[in-house]
């Protein structure tokens, strides 16, 4: 059986920098190296597809709640299927990058096509899948998902998507590089404090790779209007809701959004007037909310007063939001 190996980096084979090694056995390799990833990141189906041999690395090491590994190992597919995230309670922000061969990073309907110095995100609570056709070598860091401050909506829309390729991404990569392959000798509290400053810095790069990312394919396009629609959900009560809002939170420009809207039912302001008046009509013929005031119902809906309310409603109702209450039975309430 052939053996690949490969350089790890410029830090030494031993000492501090990197507290657990470990390389899969000749015995039931593909088994041995599962249980390897799974120890040090998350459960993985493993197919190899290097008929010649195989053998893989893994370094590792904390700074702080931050873990960073070197992981190198032969051509295979790794899978985290529905059933593995599912069967996790744990769920984990990582980062992978290149440092030698090339790999194809899937989640979320993405593929991002990864090369030397090229890096993606991806989250373990959701399917993805890493392919490597060649030897390869890989920097791996991963956050505990609730200790990175970046929003479920603009994660997902960032896994899969090659970064490092603009300035701002170098300047990035190069940071999360070297504390991979350099590990400071920090305090506890400086570990913490470096590895909130990473997450914060790799958002925005995700932050503005997103926002300059204008163009959507149909299924992305798609996917973001059910994100909005439910981030409009999430905040009718915000009277300051609209597009310039919507679309900062999503980390795209207004123009984007609008496109984004162009072939829908509903342009993006409509859709906040609809969904008020909706979320007003339920309330109105809610028995539990008799004894709100109108008023009430109004700021509850996001409506900056109750004439603007009832001018709204009328147009979309055909009559005035008392008068429909009333009309179902409830006691009006002033």
């Amino acid at each position: 059986m052939s053996r690949v190996r490969h350089p790890v980096g410029p830090f030494p084979d031993t000492g501090p920098e990197f507290t657990n090694r470990c390389a899969a056995g000749t015995a039931d390799h593909v088994a041995s190296w599962r249980e390897m990833l799974r120890e040090h990141f998350v459960a993985l189906d493993v197919t190899d597809t290097d008929d010649g041999g195989f053998d893989g690395e893994v370094l590792s090491t904390l700074v702080g709640h931050l873990s960073v590994a070197v992981v190198s190992s032969a051509p295979q597919t790794c899978v985290r299927t529905p059933g593995l995230a599912r069967r996790d309670t744990e769920a984990y922000f990582q980062v992978g990058m290149m440092s030698q061969g090339t790999a194809v990073l899937s989640q979320d309907g993405r593929e991002a096509h990864l090369g030397p110095g090229a890096f993606a995100v991806y989250e373990t609570d959701r399917p993805f899948s890493w392919h490597f056709d060649e030897p390869w070598q890989l920097l791996v860091l991963t956050w505990p998902r609730e200790l990175v401050n970046l929003g479920a909506d603009v994660s997902r829309a960032a896994t899969a998507r090659a970064l490092g390729g603009d300035r701002l991404g170098a300047i990035v990569g190069h940071a999360l590089a070297e504390t991979v392959t350099s590990p400071p000798e920090v305090t506890p509290e400086g570990g913490r404090r470096l590895a909130g400053q990473l997450a914060a810095l790799l958002g925005t790069a995700v932050g503005e790779s997103l926002r300059h990312g204008d163009v959507l394919s149909p299924r992305s396009a798609q996917d973001l209007r059910r994100r909005v629609e439910g981030y409009v959900a999430e905040h009718l009560e915000d009277p300051a809701l609209g597009p310039e809002d919507i679309a900062r939170a999503h980390f795209i420009s207004v123009r984007a959004l609008h496109r984004v809207f162009a072939d829908a039912d509903l342009t993006v302001g409509a859709l906040i007037r609809r969904r008020r008046l909706e979320h007003a009509r339920r309330q109105l013929l809610d028995p539990r909310a008799a004894d709100l005031s109108l008023t009430r119902i109004a700021h509850d809906c996001g409506f900056a007063d109750l004439a603007s309310f009832s001018r709204r409603f009328k147009l979309e109702y055909d009559e005035p939001p008392g008068t429909y209450r009333r009309r179902a039975g409830l006691r009006p309430a002033h």
